[in-house]
């Protein structure tokens, strides 16, 4: 196969590769209703003036299903911990006990579960969107080939959208996965 061929389908690879890590990692952010220390992912926290994600200044641990406890490393961030949970905007309610903070997570309800399904059928359509982005601009490229012949340009195409294809299921069997995680009471 023609190297520049070959370098076009690494690049759609990657960037498909790229559009599916995305969504897993969107994916970790929609709560289920089983705590998680990753809820706390996003949170950011005011140390000494600049802004350090949460699990670099604390440790954070679920002691059971319903609970997230935050322990900072120094007793003085409780305040700006607690008040970067609240301006991440996840919808908890820190409590501040003087060591720890005490966060317990919501059961869903049904609305929330059919909410997070949509967000999640919205996150999963992005990817989706993304994988078919790779495989346009892949197939310009290949296009743009004029040393190459007619047939390996088609087998290219070809190869395009197979890979295109299995990435659009890929991403439909962790939708699928996710979906069933949030209805599951």
């Amino acid at each position: 196969m023609n190297e520049d061929i070959q370098f076009i389908l690494d690049t759609a690879k990657e960037a498909m590769d790229n559009a599916v890590k995305h969504l897993e990692k969107q994916f970790v952010n929609i709560r289920a209703g089983k705590a998680s220390p990753a809820m706390l992912g996003s949170v950011m926290v005011n140390y000494y003036g600049s802004q350090t994600p949460l699990n670099q200044v604390s440790n954070v641990n679920t002691p059971d299903g319903r609970t997230i406890t935050v322990q900072p490393w120094e007793k003085g961030m409780l305040q700006e911990i607690e008040k970067g949970i609240q301006i991440a905007n996840l919808g908890f309610n820190p409590m501040n006990n003087g060591d720890t903070i005490i966060i317990n997570v919501p059961p869903l309800t049904e609305e929330r579960r059919r909410d997070l399904a949509k967000q999640a059928k919205a996150e999963a359509e992005d990817a989706k969107i993304g994988v078919r982005s790779a495989r346009k601009d892949a197939n310009t490229e290949i296009k743009k080939l004029d040393d190459v012949s007619e047939d390996l340009q088609k087998n290219a195409e070809i190869d395009v959208q197979q890979m295109t294809d299995t990435y659009v299921k890929k991403i439909d069997s962790i939708l699928e996965i996710k979906e069933k995680e949030i209805m599951t009471v």
